[in-house]
C-alpha cells in the first residue's frame, strides 16, 4: 500500500523516499519496457527515463489510481515514443562470426531483438496456480512472443500487452493511452490477430524448465557442441530448425542449411566451450572459443528454443550480452 507520508517526501525532493516507492516496482517495469522494445539495452534505458520522469513528474499524481498503475503507464508511453523516434531501428554494427557464413535462407526484421537475462525475472511474476498458467508466464518472456510482438504496430504492441499480459482493465488502458475503451477493444482484437499470424503453432510446447526432458536435450546440446559432433547436434534439432543471429539479419531455416552453418562453426579446428545460463525462461550458453594459450574467449551467447525432446529455434547474441548474464568475457585456461 502507498504511504502518504513516503509520498509527501518524495514530492519534497527526498530522493530516499522516493527510491522506497519505486523500488518494488523496478524489475516488473523492466521487463515491460523489454516486451515493448525487443531490446535488454534500451529497455533499461527506457526504465530510466521512466523513473526520472516520474521523479519530475511526482506532483502530478493525484493517488486516483495505484503508483504502480501510473509508473506503467509512464514507461508505456516512455516506450511509445522510442519507438516512434526510432522508426523500427537499423541493424547496429554487428562482429561478424570468424567462420565462413553459407547463403542464408532470408534476412530478418527484428535486428534490435536481445535475450533477457532469466534472474531478473524473479520476483517479476506471481506464483501461478498450476502448470497451463506456468506455461502462459513462461510464453509470455519467450523469444518467439517477444520477437512476434516486434511485428506489431506500437500502440497495438502496447494495448497487447497491458491487456492480455498484464491483464489491466480497458479503462485504465484507455486512460494510460490517452483513448478511449472502445479504441483500445479495437486495438486489442487487431493485435491478437496480428499475433496469432507471425507466431508459430505447429510445434510441441517447450517441456518445463528444469524438467527431466529438457535436462536431458540440453545434456546432449553440450555434449555434442564441445565434441564439435555435427551429425549428432544435427540429430537433436526439428526438421524446419531455424537460427537467428541478432543484430545480423542473417537467418537460417530447415536441417540442410543450418548442418552446413554447424560445420562451418567447427571448421578449421574451432573448439568451443558452453558455459549454462538461463535467457527468457530458456536454455542458454555463453560461448567460448579454444585458443592455443588455453584462454576461452567469450564469442557470443545461444538461446535455444525447445519443442518437446527436441530444438527448433537457435537464437545467437554478440558477446557483448555476456556480461548481462553474469558471465565473464573470457575463462582462464582449464
Amino acid at each position: 500500500m502507498m504511504r502518504p507520508d513516503l509520498i509527501g517526501r518524495a514530492r519534497g525532493g527526498d530522493g530516499e523516499a522516493f527510491q522506497t516507492l519505486t523500488e518494488p516496482h523496478h524489475r516488473e517495469l523492466l521487463v515491460h519496457c523489454y516486451r515493448m522494445l525487443g531490446s535488454f539495452q534500451d529497455a533499461e534505458d527506457a526504465l530510466q527515463d521512466t523513473l526520472l520522469s516520474a521523479w519530475r513528474g511526482l506532483a502530478g499524481f493525484d493517488g486516483r489510481a495505484s503508483l504502480r498503475t501510473w509508473l506503467y503507464r509512464i514507461a508505456t508511453n516512455t516506450c511509445l515514443s522510442a519507438l516512434r523516434a526510432a522508426n523500427r531501428r537499423p541493424a547496429k554494427h554487428a562482429d561478424l562470426p570468424t567462420f565462413d557464413l553459407p547463403e542464408p535462407t532470408r534476412l530478418g526484421e527484428i535486428v534490435w531483438l536481445q535475450p533477457y537475462p532469466d534472474a531478473l525475472l524473479e520476483g517479476t511474476i506471481a506464483r501461478p496456480p498450476g502448470p497451463e498458467a506456468r506455461a502462459e508466464q513462461a510464453e509470455a518472456v519467450s523469444l518467439a512472443f517477444v520477437t512476434a510482438l516486434q511485428l506489431l504496430p506500437p500502440r497495438q504492441l502496447a494495448v497487447l500487452i497491458l491487456r492480455d499480459v498484464l491483464d489491466f482493465p480497458a479503462a485504465q488502458v484507455a486512460d494510460m493511452l490517452d483513448t478511449s475503451v472502445d479504441s483500445v477493444k479495437s486495438a486489442l482484437k487487431r493485435a491478437r490477430a496480428g499475433l496469432r499470424e507471425h507466431q508459430s503453432t505447429d510445434h510441441e510446447p517447450p517441456p518445463p524448465p528444469g524438467s527431466p526432458t529438457e535436462d536431458t536435450i540440453v545434456a546432449k546440446f553440450v555434449t555434442a557442441f564441445e565434441s564439435a559432433d555435427v551429425d549428432a547436434l544435427v540429430g537433436l534439432l526439428t526438421d524446419d530448425v531455424f537460427i537467428s543471429m541478432p543484430p545480423l539479419p542473417l537467418e537460417y531455416e530447415g536441417l540442410d542449411v543450418v548442418a552446413r552453418f554447424c560445420a562451418n562453426v567447427f571448421s578449421n579446428g574451432r573448439r568451443f566451450d558452453l558455459v549454462p545460463s538461463r535467457a527468457n525462461g530458456q536454455p542458454a550458453f555463453g560461448i567460448y572459443l579454444r585458443t592455443a594459450s588455453g584462454i576461452r574467449h567469450g564469442t557470443g551467447l545461444f538461446v535455444l528454443t525447445l519443442a518437446g525432446p527436441r530444438i527448433r529455434a537457435m537464437a545467437r547474441f554478440e558477446n557483448t550480452m555476456l556480461p548481462a548474464f553474469g558471465l565473464p568475457r573470457s575463462l582462464p585456461p582449464r
